[in-house]
C-alpha cells in the first residue's frame, strides 16, 4: 500500500520514480503520513460529517467540524469566560483584553486586532463599495451594511422593543429607542 501511494505522489510531482525523495520536501518515513498528505494532491476525502454530508481529508478536520453541531467551544477565555471553537479564534479574541493592535493601516496609522480589518477599513480611505443593492443600486463598504439596507426593501424589523413593541430594522436604532422608556439623556453640553 506504501508503494502505491508513494507512486501516487511522486505523480503528483510529475516524478515517475519513487526514490525521487524530497519534491515536495515531504519524507514518506511513515505510512499514515504519507497517506494523509498524499490526500492534500489527490483531492480524497474519506471522512465525512453524519450531519451535513461536510467532507474532509483528515479526520482531525471532521473532529474540529463536528464542534459547529455540537456547540463545544474547548478553548475559554480566562478573562471573560467566552469560549470558541478553534484556539486561533481565542488568540485573536485576547487582544480585545490586551488592546494589542498589531495591524495597522498604512494610510493613517490606526491599528487592528485583524488583518481583515484593516482591508474593510481601507475602503474609507479609497471610497470603494463593493456591496451594491440590487434593488436600487446604492452602494455599501460592508456586506453587513447592505444586509440592513435591504430591510428598506422588504420592511423586516427583526429589532423589537420589549417595552412597546416597536420594530427596528438595525439594533443601534432600538437601542436609541429605549431611552424613551429609560429617560437616559447621554447628550450633555
Amino acid at each position: 500500500m506504501t508503494a502505491a501511494l508513494l507512486r501516487a505522489h511522486m505523480l503528483t510531482h510529475g516524478a515517475d520514480e519513487l526514490d525521487s525523495g524530497d519534491l515536495c520536501g515531504v519524507s514518506p518515513a511513515e505510512s499514515a503520513d504519507l497517506r494523509r498528505h498524499t490526500r492534500t494532491h489527490t483531492g480524497d476525502t474519506p471522512n465525512h460529517c453524519q450531519t451535513c454530508g461536510k467532507k474532509f481529508s483528515n479526520l482531525r478536520n471532521l473532529r474540529v467540524h463536528m464542534r459547529t453541531h455540537t456547540g463545544e467551544k474547548p478553548y475559554k477565555c480566562q478573562t471573560c469566560g467566552k469560549g470558541f471553537t478553534h484556539s486561533g479564534n481565542l488568540h485573536v479574541h485576547l487582544r480585545i483584553h490586551t488592546g494589542d493592535r498589531p495591524y495597522k493601516c498604512q494610510a493613517c496609522g490606526k491599528g487592528f486586532s485583524q488583518l481583515a480589518n484593516v482591508g474593510r477599513h481601507m475602503r474609507t480611505h479609497t471610497g470603494e463599495k463593493p456591496y451594491k443593492c440590487q434593488t436600487c443600486g446604492k452602494g455599501f463598504t460592508h456586506s453587513g451594511n447592505l444586509h440592513v439596507h435591504m430591510r428598506t426593501h422588504t420592511g423586516e424589523r427583526p429589532h423589537s422593543c420589549q417595552t412597546c413593541g416597536k420594530g427596528f430594522a438595525n439594533s443601534s436604532n432600538l437601542r436609541v429607542h429605549m431611552r424613551i422608556h429609560t429617560g437616559e439623556k447621554p447628550d450633555k453640553c
